[in-house]
């Protein structure tokens, strides 16, 4: 892990209560989920019979993904939080996902302080739209890129809920759809990627992430406005802290860079790690 850290906040509608004994537990609004967590491998503050007396829903993993379970009679399996004046929907989903990485707060705020009505923004694997909701609502012109048609139609959903227009969506995969745009000679004031570790593409490609991210560093690159930023979050065993800083000051020399681990502390105390985070110019 890197030895800075960054830590992220959450929210009124928000709150990392309690991890440890590899399971966290958080409150969405008014419902409070229990899910698997790996990088809580110490001891809970709370005993996990009072998180069991809170909670709604509790993940429960079978192979590649799992069921929930019901913990409280009536608790919604879709629902509606905010942020800011933004509305996110979130759902229970077969892979513990719900819609949301909380975590992502602390880029959601820098989006937010650097864009205007005059810049483009770029959102690469762009899951469900939180960064494209957010730079959007800043008045920029906004491309959301993702692979998966679901995760694209669950983040129309939310720029409508959030009652914002015009997001531009590509159905596509990621870093095809940059290096074309390279080509076209298109730049961008702000540019975030959260690439899976490995995942499939839109036309069934394998994708690892150790074996991309030079190719994506290099194209950000040249996106990327001067004074520009770009943002990426990684959370790939197979990618180490010297190999993102060697190519980030290859391809980035004489920019600002950071590079952090991402963390989140719990209502209890705990830490909670959530990956590198590496800031261009920010």
């Amino acid at each position: 892990m890197a030895t800075k850290k960054s830590y992220s906040e959450g929210w009124d509608d928000y709150e990392l209560i309690d991890a440890g004994g590899g399971k966290k537990l958080e409150r969405w609004g008014n419902v409070i989920t229990i899910r698997p967590e790996v990088q809580a491998y110490f001891q809970s503050a709370k005993p996990f019979s009072e998180w069991y007396e809170l909670a709604n829903w509790e993940f429960i993993p079978t192979g590649q993904s799992g069921k929930w379970k019901c913990l409280k009679k009536g608790s919604p399996n879709r629902w509606t939080i905010r942020y800011k004046k933004l509305s996110f929907i979130l759902e229970l989903t077969k892979f513990k996902h719900i819609g949301l990485f909380p975590e992502q707060r602390i880029n959601w705020d820098l989006i937010d302080n650097k864009l205007n009505e005059s810049h483009r923004f770029l959102n690469l694997f762009a899951y469900t739209g939180a960064a494209s909701c957010v730079a959007r609502y800043t008045g920029a012109e906004t491309f959301h890129v993702d692979s998966v048609k679901q995760l694209i139609s669950w983040a129309r959903e939310n720029m409508e809920a959030s009652r914002i227009l015009n997001i531009k969506w590509v159905h596509e995969d990621a870093l095809k759809f940059a290096q074309r745009e390279v080509k076209r000679g298109n730049h961008y004031k702000g540019i975030i990627m959260d690439p899976p570790a490995w995942g499939i593409g839109a036309k069934g490609e394998k994708w690892k992430l150790e074996e991309k991210i030079d190719e994506l560093m290099a194209t950000a690159n040249e996106l990327l406005e001067e004074d520009g930023f770009l943002i990426m979050n990684t959370y790939s065993p197979a990618l180490e802290q010297s190999m993102i800083l060697d190519l980030a000051s290859m391809y980035f020399e004489g920019r600002k860079i950071e590079l952090t681990g991402l963390w989140m502390k719990t209502t209890t105390g705990r830490e909670l790690y959530y990956g590198d985070l590496l800031r261009i110019n920010c």
